[in-house]
């Protein structure tokens, strides 16, 4: 339901563009309004610049429905209780990137937009970091990976807000493969353990289930863009790219993208270590009967693990390359925005590394946190245990803290206290005041009423009595016979 009702939201934004669309060039056909904008833009009656504008934010709007931006995202976490295929397949590389897709088909719209483009390009950096940091704090193996996806999402988002659509586009491929590769495995995961999504309530599986372990390991790794794993081909180049446009909005996202970057290696290997390292936390049972998938389940995570490690570098020229014209005109970028060269010979080298650097800091964070301790501070920190600290202060505002990332910065509860409560108020007084109650009273529910309490009364006047039958047609007589003669 939650999903259905946010992505209304972003159909109501769609169906705005597109009526706007038509209104302007009388079709739906791609080359013809992406051939007449550019007149568009120019025209001074109707102020083009700012009609385009709007109607490409409304557009943007729809993507952030379907591809789960900041403000439309809370649906995509919950969605995980499908069955894990269906997640896999829907929420890697079909529906989820539906939203990504219309952007980036739309861009010779967008290009004559700058500003609708900074707007995508904030808020898909600021959707990257708040999915990375709200992850963190997840305890359920596929809400992780859910938030994960939104944070990837939110990289495909700003890069296009950079006007780099190809490589939206081609970190959109990349992506498909590792994180289709995660969901399955943790489907294997649950598989094994009957149905427990728990993070808490796992621990030491490496043994029992080494090859759903090293597939969940290869999807990690590519996730978190080590070097040479196909999403380092693509979310290398995203940041690099960021860096290179020497604008606040390039700058903006390249930071935010590094910090998420971290913070996604840490998360990832958080996962890995509740799961496969550590003490046992289940049940007995579970563990007396764990193993590894059958074949047929194992079959497709090796095929998907094999594009997680070598189809970014197969397919980087091709995406991306210079001179590349694989896209032809599907894709517009303007040349002022163009920055394939640029990166290459304008930026330091040091700036390249830092996101590698983040990477790296972020597994060796987790190493240093989450192992060693795991009857301290920090993994109490991390389970969410009680912290006894001699400052009740720091103790308390601790707690809100953690509390304040793992409830997804309350946005659930803002959405319930204040929107949700106030559309079922106005529904109140518009569905039952008004429908169920003036016009129902006015219209057919009191036209019914009152036909019927008519014909009730009239019912009664059929007494069976001859005296009463008289007495109406003596009435009757006379009635006529007064009309005729005063006529």
């Amino acid at each position: 339901m939650q999903a259905l009702l946010m992505n209304r939201v972003g159909d109501w934004g769609l169906s705005i563009a597109l009526f706007g669309l038509f209104l302007l060039c009388g079709t739906f056909d791609y080359s013809i309004i992406f051939s007449i904008s550019n007149y568009i833009s120019k025209l001074d009656i109707i102020n083009g610049e700012f009609i385009l504008t709007l109607l490409t934010f409304f557009l943007f709007l729809a993507a952030m429905g379907k591809s789960a931006q900041l403000g439309l995202h809370t649906w995509l976490p919950t969605a995980m209780e499908g069955p894990t295929p269906v997640s896999a397949l829907i929420h890697a590389a079909t529906m989820v990137t539906a939203g990504v897709y219309l952007i980036l088909r739309s861009s010779p719209l967008f290009e004559l937009a700058p500003t609708s483009l900074i707007c995508v390009s904030v808020v898909g950096a600021l959707t990257a970091l708040f999915a990375a940091t709200t992850g963190l704090f997840q305890n359920d193996l596929k809400r992780v990976i859910a938030y994960s996806t939104c944070s990837q999402l939110g990289y495909m988002v700003f890069v296009a807000g950079l006007s780099q659509y190809s490589l939206s586009l081609f970190h959109l491929f990349n992506h498909a493969y590792f994180k289709a590769l995660l969901f399955l495995s943790a489907g294997s995961i649950i598989h094994a353990l009957h149905d427990e999504q728990d993070l808490r309530k796992m621990g030491g599986f490496v043994k029992l289930l080494p090859f759903t372990y090293t597939m969940i390991l290869i999807g990690s790794f590519s996730l978190m863009a080590l070097p040479f794993l196909t999403g380092f081909y693509s979310k290398d180049v995203i940041l690099e790219i960021a860096y290179g446009q020497y604008f606040i909005t390039g700058t903006f996202t390249y930071w935010l993208g590094t910090l998420t970057a971290l913070i996604t290696a840490y998360y990832s290997f958080k996962l890995i270590f509740y799961t496969f390292f550590g003490t046992p936390n289940g049940s007995k049972v579970i563990y007396e009967n764990a193993h590894d998938s059958s074949f047929l389940m194992s079959l497709p995570l090796f095929f998907l693990s094999l594009g997680s490690i070598f189809l970014g570098f197969l397919t980087k020229d091709l995406f991306i390359g210079l001179g590349t014209t694989f896209w032809n005109n599907s894709l517009f970028t303007h040349p002022n925005n163009y920055l394939g060269v640029d990166i290459e010979f304008a930026i330091s080298p040091l700036v390249k590394f830092y996101p590698l650097i983040g990477s790296f800091s972020g597994v060796v964070l987790s190493i240093l946190i989450i192992k060693p301790f795991n009857n301290g501070f920090f993994y109490d920190l991390i389970k969410f245990r009680s912290i006894n600290l001699k400052d009740n202060m720091t103790n308390t505002t601790l707690l809100h803290f953690l509390n304040f990332f793992s409830k997804r910065y309350w946005f659930d509860n803002l959405y319930n206290n204040f929107l949700i409560s106030g559309a079922l108020s106005l529904g109140y007084i518009f569905g039952y005041i008004l429908d169920r109650g003036i016009i129902e009273i006015i219209g057919p529910t009191g036209l019914t009423n009152s036909i019927y309490s008519v014909s009730f009364k009239l019912k009664e006047l059929d007494s069976g009595f001859i005296p009463h039958y008289a007495f109406y047609l003596f009435l009757g007589s006379f009635s006529f016979l007064y009309y005729l003669t005063t006529n």
